[in-house]
């Protein structure tokens, strides 16, 4: 089961070595492809990459991965150059992954430990809608014998234009390990069209879909042993925009349309159930998020204007959370906030006013400024330097966010 980090590769131009034979004169085309060391396993690689790492191109190449005792194989991959952030990825979960070179690529193999994995039942690609090019689809990660155990559901980052579900495995795991949570990571539409849709996806759409998963997610909990009525929703970057948009933005689900008329927004989710009113899903969502845990997002439209094309004030408005904090007397949802002092995509000014306007309504608030930290910091890529700052900062801040959840559903 492959999967692709970001679909830019669609729009990837790459380059290739040109190889003339000077007795037939036939132009042949080849690629390099390096093999990235791996640690906690190994894998071979079929047919054998040649020691200049030159491969004809239309290789079919067969990778198959074995993992040493106490750990267990996380991803195959490869990776190239391309999209909005340099690199790609594309990923196999099982020991096997087949790869036609078409291109320079990285291939390589990524081991985790046991501890991590044994005792979940991981569930790749539910799809809970298909609104556009692309089918929206989550992740599970259920603690094995899970019986109505509290949910977290968690929102990737990528500017709301790249990454999929995947790339919060690593978070995923680290909240389900210790057998309190069942952790569903979910993806969603990206902004205008850079999922290849013909019309744009406007930024309520995504959010749209946000509120979509967890009404399937609501719909299918007790499948992997969740409790659809006690849910956490995090989420990062973008995805920390998108998860505190379904903390907060969930009372204006509704059917009255999103700016057709007048001065009314309200989103109608992606998914809802055969025989269920809009006003059903509203008020089970609202009762259903009991917290959230949004790391260094945009909280005001302001923010991110540049991502999005409408300039309308109550648009505008309409898809900014901290325009809709409630009161804590009104309903309660606490907060943990989370953010690098050297993140240089998320100021602290930007995080600020939500933070201010969460106390100014009594909400309760944990906002921490990791010493050292970057951006991203909760992202899980194949790639060294992203697992090793994962390491560093992600696993204990997870701990953290863990034990505030602990301290709403486990009182």
């Amino acid at each position: 089961m492959s999967r692709t980090t970001y679909i830019f590769s669609l729009l990837f131009a790459f380059t290739y070595t040109v190889y003339a034979n000077p007795n037939t004169m036939v132009v042949q085309k080849a690629f390099k492809v390096m093999q990235v060391p791996s640690e906690h396993g190994s894998y071979v690689v079929s047919p054998e990459i040649p020691a200049d790492g030159i491969v004809p191109s239309g290789t079919e190449l067969t990778v198959t991965a074995t993992a040493t005792a106490g750990y267990s194989l996380d991803a195959i991959y490869y990776t190239f150059k391309g999209g909005p952030w340099g690199t790609l990825s594309v990923e196999s979960f099982e020991p096997t992954m087949k790869i036609t070179v078409d291109r320079d690529l990285d291939l390589g193999a990524v081991f985790v430990k046991n501890s991590l994995v044994e005792n979940l039942n991981v569930t790749h690609d539910v799809v809970y809608a298909r609104p556009g090019k692309k089918p929206l689809k989550y992740d599970v990660f259920s603690p094995k014998g899970a019986h109505k155990l509290p949910m977290v559901i968690i929102v990737h980052g990528g500017g709301w234009s790249a990454n999929n579900e995947d790339i919060m495995r690593g978070l995923a795991r680290e909240l389900a390990k210790d057998d309190r949570y069942v952790v569903f990571s979910i993806d969603y539409r990206w902004i205008n069209n850079l999922d290849g849709d013909t019309e744009a996806n406007s930024m309520h759409q995504l959010i749209e879909d946000v509120f979509g998963a967890i009404v399937h997610i609501q719909e299918h909990a007790t499948k992997y042993g969740g409790d659809p009525d006690r849910i956490a929703v995090t989420g990062d970057s973008a995805g920390g925009h998108l998860s505190a948009s379904a903390a907060v933005l969930c009372s204006l689900i509704g059917d009255g349309g999103f700016g057709i008329a007048d001065g009314v927004y309200q989103f109608a989710p992606t998914y809802i159930p055969k025989g269920k009113s809009m006003e059903e899903v509203r008020s089970r969502i609202m009762g259903a998020i009991k917290v959230a845990a949004p790391s260094y997002g945009l909280f005001s439209a302001s923010d991110f204007k540049p991502f999005i094309r409408q300039e309308d004030q109550g648009y505008l408005d309409a898809i900014s959370p901290v325009a809709h904090v409630p009161s804590s007397a009104h309903r309660a949802i606490p907060h943990f906030m989370v953010r690098g002092t050297e993140d240089g995509l998320v100021t602290k000014n930007v995080v600020h006013p939500y933070v201010q306007e969460l106390k100014e309504q009594g909400q309760t608030v944990q906002n921490i400024e990791v010493k050292g930290a970057g951006h991203a910091f909760f992202d899980w890529k194949p790639d060294a330097q992203t697992r090793k700052t994962f390491e560093r900062y992600g696993v204990p801040y997870a701990a953290k966010m863990k034990s505030f959840f602990d301290s709403v559903f486990y009182k």
